[in-house]
């Protein structure tokens, strides 16, 4: 793509918007340097900093539509797309290689009697969370089921922290009487 081509931000929304290919190369073109280096510098290695970018535009690209101008500019969503990328590789990639135990598995423990499968049908989170209140549902969806941060909670819905971290705390408690109350509980004590 000519790299001498310049696109008002609105312009090139709207381009993207409509899954423009040569939009989408002047953004990768124009942006990827800047966001590889925040990558780079949350997951401090080059390969996963490559993947962080693979998932982050493949996010930017499936969520291009949810885009507000209103809330910020096109580049500080894209950063928080991959700082929060990046920091989900680094947590998982470390609580891989902190769990990952070879020798503590035995052969005679793993036997099928061992382990426990939930059948999917008894356990469905998201309706649980439902029948939370609206401010608790968002909060917990946000958290545990988008991997926001307490912090990141706080600003994203402009909360004061001690409140975001009450009412998730609240709201957990809530959802471990109904776990207590459901049949499954009696399987894990």
């Amino acid at each position: 793509m000519n790299k001498s081509i310049l696109f008002p931000e609105n312009e090139l929304v709207t381009l993207l918007k409509n899954n423009n290919k040569a939009a989408y190369e002047y953004l990768y073109d124009h942006y990827a340097p800047s966001l590889y280096g925040i990558a780079r510098k949350i997951v401090k290695d080059d390969s996963r900093a490559d993947d962080v970018m693979q998932d982050s535009f493949i996010k930017i690209w499936k969520h291009m539509a949810s885009y507000d101008a209103g809330k910020g500019s096109l580049f500080t969503w894209m950063l928080n797309i991959t700082r929060r990328t990046a920091i989900d590789k680094l947590r998982a990639d470390n609580k891989f290689e902190k769990d990952l135990q070879w020798d503590a598995v035995r052969e005679n423990d793993l036997s099928m009697s061992s382990v426990f499968i939930p059948l999917p049908a008894t356990v469905d989170l998201k309706s649980i969370v439902e029948k939370l209140l609206p401010e608790k549902k968002q909060l917990i969806e946000l958290v545990y089921f988008e991997g926001y941060t307490h912090e990141e909670a706080s600003e994203h819905l402009c909360l004061p922290l001690g409140t975001v971290k009450s009412r998730i705390r609240n709201a957990m408690k809530e959802l471990r009487k109904v776990f207590d109350a459901s049949p499954l509980s009696a399987q894990f004590a």
